[in-house]
C-alpha cells in the first residue's frame, strides 16, 4: 500500500533532516509568508510545506514532472483533493481517540483494540475507494492515477466483505477453541488456536444428533486463581494472532499518515493559489531544466511574499538570461532590487519542489543548493563589528555551497569603506564563479559593480533599476550598466522636500547620493 504522491517510485521522506541553513533562507526570502498561506492555520500543513520546499534542492526533473501533474490534478479536482485529506485525517485521528484500547500488553485487550481500529480502518477505506470510483475519470497524473487503481483493486467489495467476517469470527463471541500438549512437569505447551467446528445443518440435527465426545470441567465462581489460570490459557492460544492482527493494523496506519503526509502538500499549494488567485496575481508551472544546462527565462516573475504581505500584485519582472551565471543588480535606492532577488529565490524553491510559480512564464536548470548572504542591520547581541559578522557568515557558507548551487547576495560587504567591500567583493564571486556556482549580487559598491562590467565577461548579466526622469520608482529592472549614483538624493528630496537644498547633486545644502544613501537606507 503506497501512495507515491511525491516520488514516481517511493514515499515522501518526512523525517529527512532540514538544511542547516534554513533560517537564513526563511528568513531573507520572506518563506514564512509563503508557508502561513500555503498551511492556513494547520500546523501539520505548515510542517509538510517547509520539508517540501526544502526538500526539493535535492530534487530532479522526473521529480518535478511528477509533482507537477498531481497539482495540476488537483487544481482541477481540489474537492475531491480535500475529501482524500480529511479521511486520511479521520483515521488517523480516531486511532489517537482510540488510545486507552491498546493499554496494557495482554494478548486479549491487544486483540480488541485491533479488531476496533481495524473495523473503523475498513470504514475509511471503502469511502476511498468510493471516491476513487466516483472521481478517477477527473485525474490524468501518474500519482492520483496508481492511488485511485490500488483502492479499486485491492479494496473491492469482497476483500472488504472478507475481512469483516473474520474480524467479527476474531472476538469469540462463542468461545476459543484451541489445542494444547503437555510438555515436562504435565505444563501446557503448543498452544494452537483452533478454527470452530461449523455448525450442523439444521436444528433437529443440532438438538439430537451425536455429539463427539468431550471431557468438561468447571470452575467455581470464586476461584479466581481458576479464572487467572483458563485467561491465562486464551492468552496464550491468541497470543500470535492478536500480534499478527496488531502488525496490519499498523501496517494501515502507516499508509493513513503518509497519505495524509503527500496530500497535505497538495493541500497546501490549493491553499496559496486560492490566495494567490484571489489577489489576481498570475501564477504557471515552471520548465525545469537539468543542472549544467544554464537554463534561466521568466516573464512576470513577481515577489510571491510581497504579493501576500500587502495583498496585492506587486510588479513582476521579464529576463532572459541563458547561459548566465553572474547576475549583478544595480541601480536606484528602493528601486525593487531586493524584491527581485527575494521573487528569484522563492521561484526556485518553489520550482524544485514541483509547484508552481508567480509568474506569466518560468523557466530554470535545476540548482544543488540554495544558499544567501544578506546585509544585516546593528544588532546589539553581536559580539563583533557587522562587517565581521558578515565575513563570519561567509566562512560558514563557503563550507557548504559546492558546484551547481545559487548564491543570493543583498548589499554583501557594504559595512565596510567602499574600496575594502569591492575587494572582498570580487574575490568572492571570482571563487564561487570558478566552482561553477551561480551567483546574483544586489550591491551598491560601484568600484565592484563596475570593474566586473568592464570585463565583459560573456556568462554575466547586468540588470540596473529603472528610474524615469522626474525620479519615480518602476520597480522593473531592465539590462544596463552600473551608474556611479544610486540615485540617494531622489529620496531626500521626498523626506525634506526640494526647499531643503541647492540645486545640482552633492551641493551645498544637499548631501550627494552617497550621503542620502547611508541616511535613507539601502533597499
Amino acid at each position: 500500500m503506497k501512495a507515491y504522491l511525491m516520488h514516481p517510485d517511493r514515499d515522501f521522506d518526512a523525517q529527512r533532516p532540514a538544511p542547516s541553513h534554513e533560517a537564513l533562507l526563511r528568513q531573507d526570502l520572506g518563506l514564512d509568508v509563503l508557508l502561513h498561506a500555503m498551511a492556513g492555520g494547520d500546523d501539520f500543513l505548515l510542517d509538510i510545506a517547509r520539508k517540501a520546499l526544502l526538500q526539493g534542492l535535492h530534487g530532479d526533473v522526473p521529480t518535478i514532472l511528477h509533482r507537477q501533474a498531481a497539482l495540476r490534478d488537483a487544481l482541477r479536482q481540489p474537492e475531491v483533493v480535500r475529501q482524500l485529506y480529511a479521511l486520511a485525517v479521520e483515521a488517523i485521528e480516531n486511532r489517537k481517540k482510540n488510545y486507552w484500547s491498546f493499554l496494557g500488553d495482554h494478548p486479549t485487550s491487544i486483540l480488541h483494540g485491533a479488531i476496533s481500529m481495524l473495523r473503523m480502518f475498513m470504514d475509511v477505506l471503502e469511502k476511498l475507494r468510493g471516491l476513487a470510483e466516483a472521481h478517477a475519470g477527473g485525474f490524468a497524473s501518474r500519482g492520483f492515477g496508481a492511488l485511485f487503481a490500488m483502492l479499486r483493486e485491492e479494496f473491492d467489495d469482497a476483500y472488504l466483505g472478507n475481512v469483516r467476517a473474520h474480524l467479527a469470527e476474531l472476538r469469540f463471541k462463542d468461545g476459543v477453541l484451541m489445542s494444547a500438549m503437555l510438555g515436562p512437569e504435565n505444563q501446557g505447551n503448543g498452544y494452537v488456536l483452533r478454527r470452530p467446528h461449523p455448525p450442523a445443518a439444521g436444528w433437529l440435527r443440532r438438538a439430537f444428533g451425536k455429539r463427539p465426545p468431550a471431557y468438561t470441567f468447571r470452575i467455581a465462581e470464586r476461584d479466581l486463581a481458576g479464572a487467572r489460570t483458563l485467561a491465562g490459557m486464551r492468552d496464550r492460544a491468541i497470543n500470535d494472532v492478536a500480534n499478527a492482527l496488531a502488525q496490519s493494523m499498523d501496517h494501515i496506519l502507516a499508509f493513513f499518515e503518509m497519505l495524509r503526509a503527500e496530500l497535505a502538500f497538495y493541500v497546501g499549494c490549493l491553499n496559496l493559489h486560492a490566495r494567490l488567485e484571489a489577489l489576481g496575481v498570475p501564477t504557471a508551472f515552471p520548465a525545469a531544466a537539468a543542472a549544467g544546462s544554464g537554463t534561466l527565462g521568466f516573464e512576470g516573475l513577481c515577489d510571491a511574499a510581497l504579493a501576500l504581505a500587502q495583498e496585492r500584485p506587486p510588479v513582476g519582472n521579464t529576463l532572459a538570461a541563458d547561459g548566465k551565471r553572474l547576475l549583478v543588480v544595480t541601480g536606484a535606492n528602493q528601486g525593487g532590487k531586493s524584491t527581485f532577488m527575494r521573487s528569484l529565490g522563492l521561484a526556485q524553491l518553489m520550482m524544485q519542489a514541483g509547484m508552481f510559480v508567480t509568474a506569466r512564464a518560468f523557466a530554470a536548470e535545476l540548482c544543488g543548493g540554495l544558499f544567501t548572504h544578506y546585509k544585516r542591520e546593528e544588532d546589539a547581541a553581536m559580539a563583533s563589528g557587522k562587517f565581521d559578522e558578515e565575513l563570519a557568515r561567509l566562512s560558514d557558507l563557503a563550507g557548504q555551497v559546492g558546484p551547481g548551487a545559487l548564491v543570493l547576495f543583498n548589499e554583501s560587504f557594504a559595512s565596510t569603506n567602499e574600496r575594502e567591500g569591492s575587494e572582498v567583493a570580487r574575490q568572492v564571486v571570482e571563487a564561487l564563479l570558478a566552482r561553477n556556482v551561480k551567483v546574483v549580487f544586489v550591491t551598491h559598491l560601484y568600484t565592484f559593480a563596475r570593474g566586473l562590467y568592464e570585463r565583459r565577461m560573456p556568462d554575466a548579466l547586468f540588470l540596473r533599476a529603472q528610474r524615469l526622469a522626474d525620479g519615480t520608482r518602476t520597480f522593473r529592472l531592465a539590462e544596463g550598466e552600473p551608474l556611479e549614483t544610486s540615485h540617494g538624493a531622489d529620496l531626500y528630496r521626498q523626506v525634506f522636500g526640494e526647499g531643503q537644498a541647492t540645486s545640482g547633486d552633492g551641493g551645498a545644502g544637499r548631501p550627494d547620493d552617497r550621503t542620502a544613501h547611508a541616511g535613507a537606507g539601502r533597499a
